[in-house]
């Protein structure tokens, strides 16, 4: 005989199935993303220590502007989702246009933003042929960053549709695409120019229009978009609609700068206490960045089911399909810590061959794990506030987290300066800082799950939901 679930069982299995189908497709999509810089980094190292450096300065800089440029454009995700629940469909082609124009103002930006940051590179102590390379680097990559702002825009248009299979296989063909072109740009294999860490930049840079070039074919072709599709005839940029857009991203890009921006600082704070520090610090975040792909996955596809049940006018299943995603994304933060702290040798190992950075990359690892937790419970319920199109509350939390406490507290531990009252006896390196995430992401979480929770009866209390479109600037 087999026994029936309780009622109120069936409601959230049906949900996290729901959220599953969504969310795998961008994930297989984000690793392969990430893979794209990984195989700039291992390609090149085997072509000189030089060209290695420079990729290395040139993408410390590139990142940054790319995930300031992703959260940025991530406005459309939520607009799109609240005009499916409100089935306001002859909406949606306005809104995905406009979002196109600004993703081409945004990439703009970046570009010039990115080129001028490479007046840097001649300030920092660097070998000159170094800073050379890595400036020419950023020239070159930076062409690719209006195509892949308006690729954002597309990439929130389709997933708040529910298609995200066509994200997963376009990046999948990007990172291929990537391989090959490096392959043959970075040792000039096939008669090709042996450009080195410049093959990189122009296999991303060309990948990127490439990847543009893939979404806009496979909207126009698959019938999943007929209703909604935007690309009908010429329109051109309503301010109105693209300011309310930027006031609605630019919150979520300045939390995504100052998030990659402090982990960036302290690589360069550590740098100070030698080649392992640095290196076991890079191995650890690698490895803890790798593993964020999956709670951030759901809770893009969250803040979309959010946002669809926002748009129909329930904000009782709004919530109830928020937490279902955050307790997701928590479940999953708890066996990830679970592997690292077990495996936190054997993971070393598989990136370095060295007793000494292998011993300090599983000490910093166990600090990973510590805040799989935290990590997991925060950019999940960010992005359920989001999804109510409520975003400035989240910027404020997290600037707060990273800026406010991990690297004041970080400095205080690992520098352990000697006008600071309160230091430890001697400098705690890395361990300080990591010290510090752990303490800024558990404060994090807490108040955004406060903030997501007061939120969410707020709604149920007031009845009736914000609207996209052209109401969404009286909810930022």
């Amino acid at each position: 005989m087999t026994s029936t679930p309780p009622a109120h069982v069936a409601p959230v299995r049906a949900e996290i199935a729901t959220l599953w189908r969504l969310s795998w497709p961008m994930l297989v999509g984000q690793l392969a993303t990430v893979g794209m810089g990984v195989a700039d980094v291992a390609m090149t190292g085997h072509v000189s220590a030089e060209e290695l450096a420079a990729v290395s300065l040139g993408t410390s800089i590139w990142s940054i502007v790319l995930v300031t440029v992703m959260g940025t454009m991530m406005a459309i995700n939520t607009v799109v989702a609240h005009e499916i629940g409100a089935a306001r469909y002859d909406q949606i082609p306005h809104s995905v246009r406009q979002s196109m124009w600004k993703g081409l103002l945004v990439g703009l930006v970046a570009m010039l933003f990115a080129n001028l940051c490479t007046l840097l590179f001649d300030h920092v102590g660097l070998d000159q042929h170094v800073a050379d390379r890595a400036a020419l680097f950023l020239h070159v990559i930076s062409a690719g960053m209006p195509a892949f702002a308006c690729y954002r825009a597309l990439y929130g248009y389709t997933t708040s549709i529910n298609q995200t299979k066509p994200i997963m296989w376009i990046a999948i063909f990007g990172l291929l695409f990537n391989v090959l072109s490096n392959w043959l740009l970075v040792y000039g294999n096939w008669g090709f120019p042996r450009l080195g860490a410049v093959g990189c930049a122009v296999s991303t840079a060309v990948g990127m229009w490439l990847m543009l070039g893939a979404m806009v074919f496979w909207v126009k072709v698959s019938p999943a978009y007929r209703m909604t599709y935007p690309f009908t005839g010429w329109e051109g940029p309503d301010w109105k609609e693209i300011g309310a857009m930027l006031r609605l991203g630019l919150p979520i890009g300045v939390t995504y700068f100052a998030e990659v921006s402090a982990f960036a600082l302290i690589s360069l704070l550590v740098a100070r206490f030698g080649v392992v520090a640095v290196s076991a610090h890079q191995v650890a975040l690698n490895f803890a960045s790798l593993v964020f792909m999956v709670p951030l996955s759901f809770s893009i596809g969250m803040m979309t089911r959010v946002g669809q049940a926002m748009g129909e006018g329930d904000p009782v299943r709004a919530r109830f399909v928020g937490w279902v995603g955050v307790g997701m994304a928590v479940a999953f933060g708890a066996l990830s810590a679970l592997f690292i702290a077990i495996f936190r040798w054997e993971i070393a190992a598989i990136y370095t061959s060295d007793p000494a950075v292998q011993a300090a990359c599983a000490h910093l690892l166990l600090l990973a794990a510590l805040f799989q937790l935290s990590d997991a419970t925060q950019v999940a319920t960010a992005s359920a506030i989001r999804g109510y199109q409520v975003t400035r509350a989240p910027m404020i939390i997290q600037l707060l987290a990273f800026w406010g406490v991990s690297l004041p507290l970080g400095c205080i531990l690992g520098l352990a300066p000697g006008w600071f009252p309160w230091t430890p006896a001697a400098p705690m390196s890395t361990t300080g800082f990591w010290i510090g995430l752990v303490v800024a992401l558990t404060i994090a979480a807490m108040l955004l799950t406060w903030s997501f929770e007061k939120l969410a009866r707020q709604r149920i209390r007031d009845g009736a939901a914000p609207r996209g479109g052209k109401h969404m600037a009286a909810h930022v």
